[in-house]
């Protein structure tokens, strides 16, 4: 088991490619439960931590954002390669269109099509200066259809929700935003999640209690 986790949710940027391949190693090693889910950019360039609770959702909100990514291709030796993976951590396959950069849809428009799936859409790294629905609006609107807001590895939620208090309203997660194994944080964040295995296919599925 992963560090320990029961559950880690892979959030790769503008693509859920990875999601299959680490949700079929989980299984296949009883390893923790992956939820699959989509680091969203909106056209404002604020980043949306979406979790969905299964992969057809997650693939069909993958194809509503790259419908809106401009066609500009990946540099590898700037950005570093996209690659897509097997369960067996063999490379098949890379994404040749940029997916660090904004999509067409906006902040409200993710929130609403991410929740008419079943999913959750929560502002991610709040309390950073770029990328961040608070530096990039100045508040996080009334009507955004969240209770959740995600803070940063790097300051103290305690401290930082103090000099704040207009974000009392929600609840707060701190994730590790781990981009490599190394790095991702010890477990100590319970969540409500229900998992529950499809009589359809066999698999195991979320039911994400995150929800407005």
């Amino acid at each position: 088991m992963l560090a320990g986790f029961d559950v880690i949710a892979i959030t790769d940027h503008q693509t859920c490619g990875n999601c299959a391949a680490a949700i079929a190693l989980s299984e296949s090693v009883n390893g923790p439960l992956v939820i699959p889910g989509i680091e969203v950019e909106s056209s404002e360039e604020i980043h949306l931590v979406c979790l969905f609770p299964d992969l057809i959702t997650a693939n069909l909100m993958e194809k509503r954002i790259q419908d809106g990514l401009l066609p500009i291709k990946n540099r590898p030796e700037i950005f570093g390669e996209q690659l897509l993976f097997n369960d067996d951590d063999e490379c098949v396959g890379h994404e040749d269109r940029l997916l660090l950069q904004a999509c067409q849809l906006s902040c409200d428009e993710i929130a609403r099509d991410v929740l008419a799936l079943g999913g959750v859409c929560i502002p991610a790294h709040i309390d950073r200066q770029a990328n961040s629905i608070i530096s990039t609006l100045g508040a996080i609107p009334e009507d955004f259809p969240t209770v959740w807001i995600e803070l940063s590895k790097q300051v103290d939620p305690t401290q930082y929700l103090a000099k704040k208090p207009e974000l009392a309203r929600f609840n707060y997660l701190v994730s590790s935003d781990s981009h490599h194994l190394l790095s991702i944080e010890e477990p100590g964040w319970p969540l409500e999640i229900q998992p529950w295995e499809s009589p359809e296919d066999g698999r195991r599925h979320v039911l994400i209690a995150l929800r407005p």
